[in-house]
Order: C-alpha cells, then structure tokens, then sequence
C-alpha cells in the first residue's frame, strides 16, 4: 500500500507554516516519518509519553484540521512524528535510533537531518524536516534529499 498523496501533501502544508511562521515567535525544528509504522517503529523509542495514545485512530487524522493547531503545538518538542501511509498521527516526540554512517548529505545538516534520511534509506517511508536555522523544509527518501523548499 502506497503513502496517500494528500498525507504528503498536509504535512508539506504544515511544515512550511512551521518553517515561515515559528511558534509563539520562536523557530521550531521538527520532522514527520510517514510509511508504515511498523517499519518505523523498529528504528524509534519514544523520549516523552505519547499524546495521541489514548485515541482512535478517526480522532488523530493528520489531514484533519481540527488538528493543524495541535500538531504546530507538538512540534516544539524534541523528537519527531510517526504518521502512518493513511494520515493516523501514530506518535510525537520519538527519537529515531538508526545507524547514519552511510549516509552523505551536505554540510551544516544535523543529527535530525541525518536520521531522517537513514530510516528513509532503511525503511520505505518519506521524511519532511524543518530547520530551525533559515526554516528550510526538506523532503528526503531513500537516504536522499528529493526537495528543499524554500
């Protein structure tokens, strides 16, 4: 099963207004992990206790907009999102534990950068970062930075 379009596309929405807008007047620097959660979750822990585990699956629906202000509010934690193929928000605030050796991208990108594109190299799933420096939002799969934006 292929990740639906409009997942991507939501998130995409959502990450270019975190990268132009901040939060509060603050920067922020997060990433979406978007695939099949299973895949995903192998490569993750979870730094803080999971916000979206006590709903349905109908309840925590990226594509929903009754939830673009909670997801912009989330992104200020550390860590990153796990959304599965159809949109279903699976985690916030996980840290991808994935081994980066291979993976080469520019210099100036951190550890969120790295680890983004190696469980897009490991898994079949996209990444969406936003910088917190200059608010580039960047799409990577198979270990490799497809878009950049701005």
């Amino acid at each position: 099963q292929e990740i639906n379009p409009n997942v991507i596309e939501t998130i995409l929405e959502i990450a270019l207004e975190l990268a132009n807008e901040g939060r509060e007047g603050k920067k922020v620097a997060t990433a979406f992990i978007v695939g099949d959660k299973s895949d995903i979750l192998r490569y993750t822990k979870q730094l803080i206790i999971n916000p979206f585990t006590a709903y349905p699956d109908t309840a925590k629906n990226i594509m929903d907009p009754m939830l673009r202000e909670t997801v912009k509010e989330f992104a200020q934690l550390d860590g990153v999102f796990i959304v599965d193929k159809d949109g279903v928000i699976v985690t916030t605030g996980a840290y991808i534990d994935i081994d980066t050796k291979d993976i080469e991208l520019p210099k100036g990108l951190g550890t969120r950068h790295m680890c983004c594109a190696a469980i897009t190299k490991a898994t079949d799933s996209i990444a969406v970062t936003v910088s917190q420096s200059g608010g580039t939002v960047r799409v990577f799969k198979k270990g490799k930075i497809i878009i950049r934006l701005p």
